[in-house]
């Protein structure tokens, strides 16, 4: 296990997750499987969930990093477990989006700003649609952006429906969900999907330096701001989540979708029939 602070006080210190927090408050949530690009499956999404949890309950809190191990944020779903499923995909995937959209509500309520702090490739509904869902995101300048739910023969996921439309706009939003092009770190930040990028080597450090200027802050100032700013679309995240997940579910079962990510697996163009 790694910190970026020797002081921190490991709350969660092995497993899929990692969690800890510092005398300063800032707490550092790690996607803790490098060897998967920190691939989503429901183990994580479970774990996610239980770490958040602690935060939500932890008074010390002051702002929350969350962050990938090794060299990418996160690659999104874990192809190799969707397709490993066979007909039972359906019904893992229905489980997966509702572990999913919990963790989303859960940083999209967690009363202290979340700060996303990306490297390397931030995909699907667990990398691209955690970078929609916190408050401030900061990217390395070599970082990139793929939604990419439509390229495996689903549809969106983690409110992202909802929340990249909010961030830059309807058109923009449709462009990209529907034909996932790899958004370079410039390029987000120019559509309004990032706060700040910044040198890749200095990715830890200028994350740091924010949180800690967050830390510093008034709290419950910052926490009620946080909440008046996403209430205007946090209803309509909330209600999209159902619908998103039927979806999903729905597509999951196509053969579209099994060739799909079959054709990812290796590596070729997929053929998709419309069934």
């Amino acid at each position: 296990m790694t910190t970026t602070d020797s002081a921190a006080e490991v709350l969660i210190g092995s497993g899929p997750v990692l969690l800890s927090i510092n005398a300063e408050g800032i707490g550092e949530l790690t996607l803790n499987t490098p060897e998967t690009a920190n691939c989503l499956n429901n183990e994580m999404l479970i774990a996610m969930s239980e770490a958040l949890m602690i935060c939500h309950g932890e008074p010390r809190l002051r702002v929350l990093i969350l962050k990938g191990a090794g060299k990418n944020f996160c690659a999104g779903g874990d192809i190799k477990t969707f397709v490993a499923k066979g007909d039972q995909l359906p019904y893992y995937i229905r489980q997966a989006t509702l572990h999913l959209q919990a963790v989303v509500n859960s940083m999209i309520r967690l009363q202290v700003p979340v700060i996303a702090s990306v490297q390397g490739f931030a995909a699907g509904g667990g990398g691209f649609g955690f970078v929609c869902a916190v408050d401030v995101v900061i990217a390395a300048d070599s970082a990139n952006f793929l939604a990419g739910a439509t390229r495996v023969g689903m549809s969106p996921d983690a409110g992202l429906s909802v929340t990249l439309q909010n961030l830059v706009g309807f058109r923009q939003a449709m462009h990209i969900l529907l034909t996932n092009p790899v958004i370079s770190a410039p390029q987000a930040l120019e559509l309004g999907i990032l706060t700040q990028v910044v040198a890749a080597d200095e990715l830890a450090l200028k994350t740091r330096e924010y949180a800690e200027g967050l830390a510093q802050g008034a709290p419950l100032a910052l926490g009620q701001t946080k909440r008046l700013l996403w209430n205007g679309m946090g209803a309509a995240v909330e209600t999209g989540f159902d619908d998103e997940s039927r979806t999903v579910a729905s597509l999951a079962g196509t053969r579209d979708s099994m060739e799909a990510m079959r054709a990812i697996l290796e590596k070729r163009e997929a053929s998709f029939t419309g069934q």
